[in-house]
């Protein structure tokens, strides 16, 4: 009886308290010492009153959606669980079953109070900072925006990579399309 309850106790010791990858949003995965999670991910419509407000910050110039493009958006939380003050991620992919890579678009964070900016987080520290627009917003979570082909939704799941400040993968993460 003993030598059971030592397997079984034992066998807990393996798992991951979280892991690198998650198949779905909602779940946490470690990257770089920090714990993220997808809080939502959605297309977006340009002609939304709220989403009007994700898109704000846009590089002067930025092209219009073609036809066959639309904007997508992730909210993302990070909770520092460490002893050691850490750096959020700021380099952010998402890529499809055929390989196509979608870049984050970088927006201006003093036009938009949503979008997700590196912080440096203190022990217990999480991203959106508390008291903070995106923190209270109807996500609750830092904006990363994406202009992604149509053709992403015949080439599901695309998936979220969060990368080290050198480009290494540090999680990844299956975004619901």
């Amino acid at each position: 009886m003993s030598l059971v309850l030592a397997l079984g106790l034992a066998a807990c010791g393996n798992k991951q308290a979280h892991p690198h990858v998650a198949d779905n949003e909602g779940f946490y995965v470690d990257a770089g010492g920090i714990t993220y999670q997808v809080q939502l991910s959605r297309q977006l419509n340009q002609y939304d009153v709220e989403d009007m407000e994700y898109l704000k910050g846009l590089a002067p110039g930025t092209p219009p959606l073609r036809p066959d493009e639309e904007w997508f958006a992730v909210f993302l939380a990070a909770r520092n669980q460490t002893k050691s003050p850490l750096t959020t991620a700021h380099n952010f992919d998402m890529v499809d079953t055929q390989g196509n890579r979608y870049n984050a678009i970088p927006l201006d964070p003093n036009v938009n109070p949503y979008v997700w900016t590196p912080t440096l987080l203190k022990p217990g520290g999480t991203q959106p900072v508390p008291d903070s627009v995106a923190y209270f917003g109807p996500t609750q979570g830092g904006l990363l925006l994406f202009r992604i082909n149509v053709s992403a939704y015949s080439n599901r799941p695309l998936i979220l990579e969060i990368r080290g400040p050198v480009g290494q993968l540090w999680a990844t993460v299956s975004i619901d399309l």
